[in-house]
């Protein structure tokens, strides 16, 4: 805390400036202006405000002027013709597509007539089948056959004892020289022939036995 001054001693304080004259005020002054502004007459008159309109209303929307002091012009608007030419083409359109679609597989059906049919060659000709080997071999005598070759195998069997005795050498392939040159088979053991069949197998047994 500060320590109080000492008795006689002159105390030191800032100057302390004056911010606001204080004066008597003059009342005649003020007086003679509120009596100017209460008289009618005068340089001034009086000015009627305007009346304050409510927002919202039209005039507050109102559009205001361009630079030009003119209000731009308005796009026109599609208008009913305008609408009745946009539907017309569009119709035109999908008519034209539908009958794009209908001509397209008519003119592939004309292409494709039109195309030259590719040439057929004719099919190879088949060779006729060859002639069924004898199972038997080739010089196989069976009967209903006739000739020398006959002749010869009734002779060859009349040399086996008991097969073909008194046989006849007429060179017939018959029943009895079918019987016999199964009888010499069976009694050999021939299997390659078919039986009764005067075959390779039986040939070449019995021409070995008869010389």
């Amino acid at each position: 805390m500060p320590t109080p001054a000492e008795p006689g001693e002159p105390y030191e304080r800032p100057v302390l400036e004056p911010v606001r004259v204080l004066r008597p005020r003059n009342t005649d002054a003020l007086a003679e202006l509120f009596r100017e502004m209460t008289e009618d007459s005068g340089p001034h008159e009086a000015v009627r405000l305007p009346e304050r309109r409510q927002p919202g209303t039209e005039a507050d929307t109102e559009e205001l002027p361009s630079a030009a002091g003119r209000r731009p012009p308005r796009e026109p608007g599609p208008g009913p013709h305008r609408a009745a030419v946009a539907s017309v083409a569009v119709l035109a359109a999908a008519l034209a597509g539908f009958a794009c679609a209908l001509l397209l597989p008519a003119r592939d059906d004309e292409a494709a007539a039109r195309t030259p049919a590719a040439p057929t060659t004719p099919a190879p000709a088949t060779p006729p089948p060859a002639a069924t080997t004898d199972p038997d071999g080739a010089g196989t005598l069976r009967e209903g056959d006739t000739g020398p070759e006959v002749t010869d195998l009734q002779q060859r069997l009349r040399r086996i004892p008991n097969v073909y005795d008194d046989g006849p050498t007429d060179g017939r392939y018959d029943p009895a020289l079918t019987e016999a040159v199964a009888r010499f088979q069976l009694w050999y053991g021939i299997r390659g022939d078919e039986t009764g069949v005067y075959g390779d197998d039986t040939r070449r047994d019995l021409e070995s036995r008869t010389g």
